[in-house]
């Protein structure tokens, strides 16, 4: 029995371990959580649908460190495809194939009432989206733009009823949203109701263009009513209507939603990126790009960083170095607070021999690397060292 007792203490001492461990795993996964979606919970007394409208805001990781506005994504289903949407736009956003970008994901009530736009018999509730659609007009968006740092431009997401409402709100009221990813969208809902309601609309009804991205599945049923919407678009409105169609036959209606609002931001924001043939002619044409996309996704759009950076440098490898350091200074003006431009501009001015400017910008480099604990801090010490030496 004596043999035993230590052996019991010492089970209830792993089991004491193993608890403790799982809780620390459990609040970590929890802050974690916490710390994902950034913005929590927000709900809207609505008069319009006389009831609680209960949504999740994600925000962008430089949300509380800047003044930027952002543009924002309108997400239905929001509790159903909240956790992939807003993992697709922090992947691309922090690649730069897109900019960063506010989710508002909106939780159902009832999303047949919500999301149909005529009553059919076989769904009682159903034909209630003109009202939803004056709630996110009047309403919600009224209440992220009052209390978020906005851009004005909109994307409008929704799954299959959801999409079905996504196409109701490009034609209905056109002027809310810019773009629209709308996912094996149920237009052969009362009859194609919605596909004859786009042969109706007038061109004069769009002001501004217009990006919309519809995908299917392997959903046969689907195909006939959406290559009839898709042909009505591409004739009547293709200088105002950016269309793109896309079929996932690999794929089906529960699996469409994951590589939907992936590709279809992408397509939405596909000039993000400033292509090489921009970038090779310099500052000047560089800077210009970036006006101009500023304009048309009415927000403030500059160069990154890493983007001058990569131009200095391409300067650098060509032997190019007065441009070089003409690059590097103005990103140093752009990103004052950043060790690497200092380390960037050291390194040019160290090639062109002018050692005393190379010495003051490599230490301020390992200065504010210090401060900032920056991964490059070691590197930045050594180029110190060796023109010190020099």
């Amino acid at each position: 029995m004596k043999r035993n007792t230590p052996i019991k203490s010492q089970s209830k001492a792993v089991l004491l371990i193993l608890c403790m461990m799982l809780l620390s795993l459990s609040i970590s996964y929890a802050q974690k959580k916490t710390e994902f979606i950034k913005g929590g919970k927000v709900s809207i007394e609505s008069k319009i649908l006389g009831e609680k409208r209960i949504m999740t805001v994600y925000l962008p990781e430089s949300y509380n460190s800047g003044s930027q506005k952002y543009p924002v994504l309108y997400l239905l289903d929001g509790r159903a495809h909240f956790y992939h949407t807003t993992s697709a736009v922090n992947f691309l956003s922090n690649r730069g194939i897109t900019p960063q970008i506010i989710v508002v994901a909106v939780y159902n009530v009832d999303r047949n009432r919500d999301f149909l736009p005529s009553h059919v018999e076989r769904i009682p509730t159903s034909g209630g989206a003109e009202k939803f659609l004056n709630f996110i007009s009047d309403e919600l968006t009224e209440y992220i733009d009052n209390n978020y740092r906005t851009s004005n431009f909109s994307v409008l997401m929704g799954h299959s009823f959801g999409g079905t409402f996504a196409t109701y709100s490009l034609l209905t009221k056109p002027e809310l949203f810019d773009a629209y990813i709308a996912v094996s969208p149920f237009l052969h809902y009362d009859d194609n109701y919605l596909v004859k309601e786009a042969g109706k609309t007038q061109h004069s009804d769009f002001k501004g263009q217009k990006y919309f991205y519809m995908t299917i599945g392997d959903e046969p049923n689907y195909y006939s009513a959406l290559g009839d919407f898709s042909s009505i678009i591409n004739e009547k409105y293709s200088e105002i209507i950016d269309l793109d169609y896309v079929k996932m036959e690999s794929e089906d209606h529960a699996t469409t939603p994951y590589l939907s609002v992936f590709n279809g931001l992408r397509f939405i924001f596909s000039d993000w990126q400033i292509p090489a043939s921009e970038l090779e002619q310099g500052l000047s044409a560089v800077d210009e790009y970036y006006k101009n996309l500023s304009a048309k996704y009415e927000m403030e759009v500059t160069s990154s960083e890493n983007l001058l950076n990569r131009l200095g440098y391409t300067y650098l490898q060509n032997e190019d170095i007065e441009n070089a350091i003409m690059v590097f200074k103005e990103n140093v003006k752009r990103y004052p607070k950043s060790s690497n431009v200092y380390d960037s501009l050291g390194e040019a001015y160290e090639k062109n021999d002018q050692l005393d400017l190379a010495l003051k910008n490599y230490k301020i480099a390992y200065d504010l690397g210090m401060k900032e604990n920056h991964v490059n801090t070691g590197v930045y010490l050594k180029n110190l060292k060796r023109v010190q030496q020099k």
